[in-house]
């Protein structure tokens, strides 16, 4: 299948008024269509501009949308497809500012993963993923240390991998991940299920308690130590090629250098700004989400275009306008629904983008009304965005008439099995839940690592 026409999130006002003879996924204007071929890293190795950078995006974009239905059903671990975003720079893209004034802000990198999930939500998610973790240095460390683990990472372009979440119930049950002290360090053993990046993440961030005292630690660790052990899940429901499993560490070392922080027990003790991590996850995989119900629409849009281009005018067609896709009142309806359904989403996404880039420019001096306020519009736009990407998707394989078969030609139901595994990681009711105490009784949602 051809590659559909895709529009960059504008996120904003980000990119400039484009040409006037093209259409975004929702029929507003856009920048022409750009070939599927992938670009060069002398293109953006350099670059530091977001309108550059989110013309890159769509050429990548671009570039998975052309193969993304024949590698969802080949399901092999997505090698290939990070090394298309290496080759255009993006996993450097979101490098917080350093002393050299080095990366983008979060809002650009918020347009870069839903551009990319739009061709491939997988692919998107293991990004969003990515961008998440590369701020733990900033989350639970020292600017110094930040500093320089970040030039590394940038320099070699890792992927990031893991998680920070800290199970109340690790030290009582022996699940999760352990620190045993050791030569003025420490051995990781234990073993944990990720969502993403197994079996391809370059370095792993991970939260783990030591034996010794009970307290919670934030470390990294290189994946290609022989004590790593991956095991990829296969046949997920969607989702496939984001290198889902569980991995074991059987005594691997872990330096002092390599701690980033502690995470005090008391969530009361937690910083404000370390309670970003969380939500900055939680608003990626919004924009994942976004991007997958954009996605299915756009694919829906163009499959229905060439579908009465094909159609011979009968003179019953509405004044006989056989180029004129839908004539049928009724599909013209349901487009206008899911594409209001699209710009519904996409306004509350946006709210709570911008909230949580002023938090992430705020730092340490984040306060607690403050992060409550981002809390509370991340937990709208999860709500707001799983019910659209749900409704959309399942909508759109009626509108084409592949709800029938999983192997229909078209492949729309990656879109639908994709969305479901994303709004499957968060209830709706919970967030809803926690929107409603605040507004009512003013209650702050809990200052957590947990998502």
């Amino acid at each position: 299948m051809r590659a559909p026409m895709r529009s960059v999130p504008s996120a904003g006002g980000l990119i400039s008024p484009p040409a006037p003879d093209t259409t975004d996924r929702t029929g507003q204007i856009t920048m022409p269509e750009k070939s599927p071929a992938r670009p060069s890293s002398p293109q953006v190795t350099s670059c530091t501009d977001d309108d550059i950078w989110l013309r890159v995006t769509r050429e990548v974009a671009d570039d998975l949308a052309v193969d993304a239905l024949v590698r969802d059903r080949a399901g092999k671990p997505p090698f290939d497809e990070l090394a298309r975003l290496r080759e255009a720079g993006l996993p450097a893209l979101l490098t917080p500012p350093g002393p050299a004034g080095r990366g983008t802000d979060w809002r650009t990198a918020c347009a870069v993963i839903r551009e990319i999930a739009a061709a491939d939500g997988s692919i998107g998610e293991l990004l969003g993923r990515h961008y998440v973790l590369a701020w733990s240095a900033r989350f639970f460390g020292t600017p110094e240390r930040a500093d320089e683990l970040e030039l590394r990472a940038s320099a070699e372009q890792w992927l990031w991998g893991g998680g920070i979440d800290l199970p109340d119930t690790e030290p009582v049950t022996g699940h999760g991940l352990t620190l045993t002290p050791a030569g003025g360090g420490y051995l990781l053993h234990g073993c944990r299920s990720f969502s993403a990046g197994v079996t391809v993440a370059d370095r792993l961030v991970l939260g783990a308690v030591r034996t010794d005292t009970g307290e919670s630690l934030v470390v990294w660790v290189d994946p290609a130590h022989p004590g790593v052990a991956a095991a990829p899940e296969h046949d997920r429901l969607g989702q496939r090629l984001a290198a889902a499993g569980r991995i074991s560490f059987d005594g691997v070392p872990v330096a002092a250098d390599q701690v980033l922080g502690a995470v005090p027990r008391d969530e009361h003790a937690l910083a404000p700004f370390a309670t970003l991590a969380p939500l900055a996850l939680r608003l990626a995989l919004v924009h994942v989400g976004l991007g997958v119900a954009e996605g299915a629409l756009a694919e829906a849009r163009d499959i229905t275009r060439a579908g009465a281009r094909e159609r011979p005018a009968d003179g019953r067609n509405e004044g006989g306008h056989a180029e004129r896709p839908g004539a049928d009142p009724y599909l013209l309806l349901a487009y206008g629904e899911l594409v209001t359904d699209t710009h519904t989403a996409a306004a509350v996404v946006e709210s709570a983008s911008q909230a949580l880039a002023r938090g992430l420019l705020a730092g340490p001096e984040l306060g607690v009304d403050q992060r409550a306020e981002i809390a509370v519009l991340v937990a709208a736009a999860e709500a707001v965005t799983s019910r659209a990407a749900m409704r959309l998707t399942t909508r759109v394989l009626e509108l084409t008439q592949g709800a029938d078969s999983a192997a229909a030609p078209l492949g729309f139901d990656r879109f639908w099995r994709n969305a479901r595994v994303l709004t499957a990681q968060a209830s709706p009711t919970t967030r809803l839940r926690d929107i409603g105490d605040h507004y009512l009784n003013g209650t702050h949602p809990p200052l957590t690592l947990h998502g």
